[in-house]
C-alpha cells in the first residue's frame, strides 16, 4: 500500500508562485508515473502535469509555461512548481502514482485570489 501526502497548498495573489510537494510512502522509482490533478466542486477532476519513469513530461496545455514538474527519487517525492498563478488555477491539487494500480493523495487547497 502506498501512501501519498501532499503539501504547499495555499492562498496567493495572481501573478504569484506555489510550489506542491508530493511525499511517497514508497520508492517512486518503481512507479510507472506520477502526476498531478485538479479538481473545482462541480466539475471532474483535470491532469495538470504528468512525469512518467523514463523522465518524460506531460502538461495540460493551460499550464504550459507556467507549472514545472519534477522528481527527487532519493526523498520520493514530486513537485509541482506553479508560477504565473491566475485565479483560474484556484482548485483542490492532488496527487497521483500509477503501479499496478493507482494511487491518490487526500489533496491541497490552492486559492488564488486578490
Amino acid at each position: 500500500q502506498v501512501q501519498l501526502v501532499e503539501s504547499g497548498g495555499g492562498l496567493v495573489q495572481p501573478g504569484e508562485s506555489l510550489r506542491l510537494s508530493c511525499a511517497s510512502s514508497g520508492s517512486i522509482r518503481s512507479f510507472f508515473s506520477m502526476g498531478w490533478y485538479r479538481q473545482v466542486p462541480g466539475t471532474e477532476r483535470e491532469l495538470v502535469a504528468m512525469i512518467f519513469s523514463s523522465g518524460d513530461e506531460r502538461y495540460a496545455d493551460f499550464v504550459k509555461g507556467r507549472f514545472t514538474i519534477s522528481r527527487d527519487n532519493l526523498k520520493n517525492t514530486v513537485y509541482l512548481q506553479m508560477n504565473s498563478l491566475k485565479t483560474e488555477d484556484t482548485a483542490v491539487y492532488y496527487c497521483m502514482a500509477t503501479t499496478i494500480r493507482q494511487y491518490w493523495g487526500q489533496g491541497t487547497q490552492v486559492t488564488v485570489s486578490s
